[in-house]
């Protein structure tokens, strides 16, 4: 199995991107700690993970508050004894037009897609230094490398995360720890399906490949970038879009 005897800590892996991640962990030999903010979901992803196996712990925890990702990740370590890698995946969207956009929805979206990154990353590092090993998957967005209208919360949230993917790379290279970005474009989830059928279609006749991605492909993306077959690759935002961003 790719991730044998591993332990993978997920933020957001309540839902979509982040459950698939969770789950394809499993499937790959990896013990999963879960973080999410809604109990019932947790559970559920817990009992998920267990069905197949691997030892499962869920956490709620906000991302956006320093204390509880602390807290958090000291519980992690206790449970599971070391921690090898880190996806960062919990965001949000508060989508408007600029002149329409109130301060709190830009900071709410900032505060969970950016500064969450911060505190998780953070809270982890150490550990991994002490282990001389480590892979961090921050979990971006196309629309950080392309902008996307009535999201320049959301964009601005998601390219912040690029940057920091990319420095954070050059300070660990060294630590043995590899740091990459994801960047999934139209994916089939939750918040996709709400879209109105016409810009759906719009989206569609953008996409060379003529259809929506699945949360399946983003997580085996991720999964790649975990295992050792990706141990010389660090630093990078790998794009997985259909071709839309080309």
């Amino acid at each position: 199995m790719l991730l044998d005897k591993r332990v993978t800590l997920v933020t957001g892996a309540t839902r979509g991107i982040g459950e698939a991640i969770a789950v394809a962990a499993a499937q790959n030999g990896s013990d999963v700690a879960l973080w999410g903010r809604n109990e019932e979901l947790l559970q559920k992803a817990k009992h998920r993970i267990t069905e197949l196996g691997r030892k499962a712990e869920a956490y709620r925890v906000d991302v956006t508050r320093q204390s509880d990702v602390e807290d958090a990740t000291k519980n992690v370590l206790k449970d599971f004894s070391r921690l090898d890698f880190l996806v960062n995946n919990a965001g949000i969207t508060k989508d408007n037009l600029l002149l329409m956009m109130k301060p709190e929805e830009w900071d709410e979206v900032l505060q969970t897609n950016l500064y969450g990154v911060f505190h998780c990353t953070k809270a982890v590092l150490r550990t991994m230094m002490k282990q001389r090993y480590g892979k961090i998957v921050n979990i971006s967005s196309i629309a950080g490398i392309t902008g996307n209208p009535g999201q320049t919360n959301y964009s601005a949230s998601k390219a912040g995360m690029i940057g920091f993917t990319k420095s954070l790379a050059r300070e660990m290279g060294k630590r043995n720890i590899c740091v990459n970005a994801v960047a999934p474009g139209m994916i089939e989830t939750e918040m996709t399906q709400n879209l109105p059928e016409e810009l759906k279609k719009q989206y569609l006749e953008s996409i060379p490949l003529g259809r929506f991605g699945k949360v399946d492909e983003v997580a085996s993306l991720v999964i790649f970038l975990l295992s050792s077959a990706s141990d010389y690759i660090t630093g990078q935002v790998l794009a997985i879009d259909g071709g839309l961003q080309m």
